[in-house]
């Protein structure tokens, strides 16, 4: 049985992410989503949050588990007892920051290899903080993430009311 694990912060999850985690479950017997609860970043939504949506997201897939992890992604593979780690990437510039990461991991963990596959086309643009952006502006998210997690951005940005939009980043999407 081969077991993969695709890791990310999933602030929020979206449309990419699920994309590339359906698409690894074609190629690998189980796939552990494993939502980071202490990245670098600043994150808008807690861990239990992020990690009951993705749970949301895959409810009815038995081969799908989904967890928080903390610290190297090498060592949690090693616990869970995953061959593979699953990255997505979106435009060319993903890949060096992600050879990098697969190089690094493998220097680790020889045994466990690192595969990217490529975003489909239409989901080229998405990331967290294009999804969190046009949600803090109030705009219309629909197409980018499940329903429930549209709701829980809206509900998110309520609470922080006019502070809200200023903890995303922002591109030029306000233009």
């Amino acid at each position: 049985m081969v077991r993969a694990v695709f890791p990310g912060t999933f602030d929020p999850i979206h449309n990419g992410h699920i994309d590339i985690a359906r698409r690894a479950m074609r190629l690998f017997d189980e796939l552990i989503i494993a939502v980071y609860d202490k990245p670098s970043k600043s994150l808008l939504l807690s861990p239990p949050e992020r990690l009951k949506l993705v749970h949301q997201t895959f409810a009815d897939d038995d081969r799908v588990r989904v967890t928080l992890f903390s610290g190297l992604i090498v060592k949690f593979c090693r616990e869970v007892e995953a061959q593979v780690i699953v990255r997505g990437l979106r435009v060319f510039s993903d890949f060096e920051l992600e050879f990098r990461m697969a190089l690094a991991n493998h220097r680790l963990a020889p045994e466990i290899d690192a595969i990217a596959l490529i975003t489909s086309e239409e989901n080229s643009f998405l990331s967290g903080s294009t999804v969190k952006e046009i949600a803090s502006l109030g705009g219309d998210i629909s197409s980018f993430v499940p329903e429930y997690v549209a709701v829980a951005l809206k509900e998110r940005f309520k609470e922080l009311g006019e502070d809200g939009p200023n903890m995303v980043p922002m591109t030029s999407l306000r233009d």
